[in-house]
């Protein structure tokens, strides 16, 4: 491999690990000679650029009987090749990217191979050979058609990049309703069918984290085949997901709470970065425990926007006080429970009855109180088990789905929220869409459900300092 060139050397010179850097790419020479060295300015999500080295050329890919050569990049990292390429496919003007398991709509490539990156055991050699197999198993790029293309293999290529479901026909590069539930036993599971019972879905991928102490469920989904459903150990199935559900726990046998809580940490910094960079746009629905506590870490490992990571929070207990305000005082309007999933949540009212058209807003506290203290005195002794758990996600998951924009009480960031000024989680009533989550206004509340809401984010706000996030 020639990296005599002036530019090339430059940047080489800046690498972290040089010597076992250049070694690596003549590896690369040897067995893939197609792959020429280059440099660039690489733009990170953060918008910070940095020059790197990168290996542009065609991989051979065998497809239908034919081979084809997909051009494709690798952005090395300084620390190469401790750390992963960044892996894209170049479609040239007569390319369409086709969006699946492996490669997002940018041409963002995502293998195992990458997700589970340990040098030395990984090489871009291993890479590659790897890449070259999934990609003939399902190809990411296709020619464009014209009305006058009359060649057969674009013909085909047209075909295969198109969808037929319900008897309407669709291309591949509409989003698909896909949702993935990251975190097995019975909240898992719980989730998985009242999602596949609630929702419109194209596809759900369900994956069992080894680490999580909430296991199980994968098997029987493999063995009973549900339709839509794709059973997986592999994060990057979960790639293109509209939504991505989380219950894994890791619970220890530490006695400080603080050391139970910092296993599910550990947990988290696992997979959250990545599943935030396979579905950059996903809303993140935590529903791990503490709720509020593992959505707060999750936003922080994820660097997603706050809009799109939420939690579970107090969305199943307010969709109870809607009910017996409803059903049992003939209350016709929406209520919600926020704050801290604990004794000292607190329960607020809408302005507006439940069938308004009108977004809602909450009421002054002084003249609901007596009405919603009642309630809650009807709603006591109602555990929230695994499967009513799940019932709340779908209710979620379908609302970012539809974009239904329907108000629900989820934990997101509270911060500036009725005066908080410490960045904290706590379920707030947040209008759900397709972008994610957007809070309703504050509002003065009495002085007992203020106290219980400060009190909450005092707790709160001192056990995230106790975390290594």
């Amino acid at each position: 491999m020639d990296l005599s060139s002036e530019k090339v050397q430059r940047v080489l010179s800046k690498y972290k690990f040089h010597d076992v850097a250049v070694e690596e790419l003549q590896k690369i020479h040897r067995i893939y000679p197609a792959m020429k060295p280059t440099t660039g300015t690489y733009t990170f999500t953060d918008s910070t650029q940095k020059d790197l080295l990168k290996l542009i050329g065609n991989l051979p890919v065998k497809y239908g009987g034919h081979t084809y050569n997909f051009p494709i990049q690798l952005w090395l990292i300084d620390s190469f090749p401790f750390t992963p390429p960044i892996c894209l496919l170049r479609p040239t003007p007569n390319m369409v990217i086709r969006e699946g398991k492996h490669v997002d709509a940018r041409g963002r490539i995502f293998l195992p191979g990458l997700s589970s990156w340990d040098y030395p055991k990984s090489s871009v050699v291993g890479l590659l050979t790897e890449m070259i197999a999934k990609f003939e198993e399902d190809p990411p790029l296709s020619s464009k058609t014209t009305g006058s293309s009359q060649d057969p293999h674009d013909l085909l290529a047209f075909v295969s990049n198109l969808q037929i479901n319900d008897g309407t026909v669709r291309h591949h590069s509409q989003p698909l309703n896909k949702v993935s539930v990251i975190g097995g036993g019975d909240l898992g599971m719980a989730s998985v069918m009242s999602i596949l019972s609630k929702c419109k879905v194209d596809k759900l991928v369900f994956i069992d984290v080894a680490e999580s102490s909430t296991k199980g469920g994968s098997t029987d989904l493999e063995i009973f085949n549900l339709p839509n459903v794709e059973v997986s150990r592999d994060f990057s199935a979960s790639a293109g997901s509209k939504v991505v559900v989380v219950t894994a726990n890791a619970w220890s046998s530490e006695q400080s709470y603080a050391s139970v809580v910092q296993t599910n940490v550990d947990l988290y910094r696992g997979f959250i970065p990545n599943l935030a960079r396979l579905s950059p746009s996903a809303v993140m629905l935590i529903a791990s425990q503490p709720v509020d506590i593992m959505t707060h870490v999750a936003w922080r490992q994820s660097g997603l926007p706050p809009t799109q990571v939420i939690g579970a929070g107090c969305n199943l207990d307010s969709e109870r006080l809607s009910h017996i305000l409803d059903i049992n005082l003939n209350i016709h309007k929406q209520a919600w429970v926020i704050g801290e999933l604990s004794d000292n949540k607190v329960a607020v009212m809408s302005n507006t009855g439940l069938s308004s058209s009108v977004r809602p807003e909450i009421a002054g506290s002084s003249s609901t109180k007596p009405l919603l203290d009642r309630a809650f005195e009807l709603m006591k002794n109602r555990g929230q088990r695994s499967w009513s758990v799940g019932l709340s996600i779908a209710d979620i998951t379908n609302s970012v789905l539809t974009d239904k924009k329907k108000t629900h009480s989820v934990s997101t960031l509270a911060q500036g929220w009725g005066g908080i000024g410490t960045e904290v989680f706590l379920s707030l009533p947040c209008s759900m869409g397709s972008n994610g989550s957007t809070r309703l206004a504050g509002v003065s509340l009495g002085q007992e459900e203020d106290s219980k809401l400060r009190d909450s984010v005092t707790s709160l706000s001192n056990l995230m300092s106790q975390l290594r996030i």
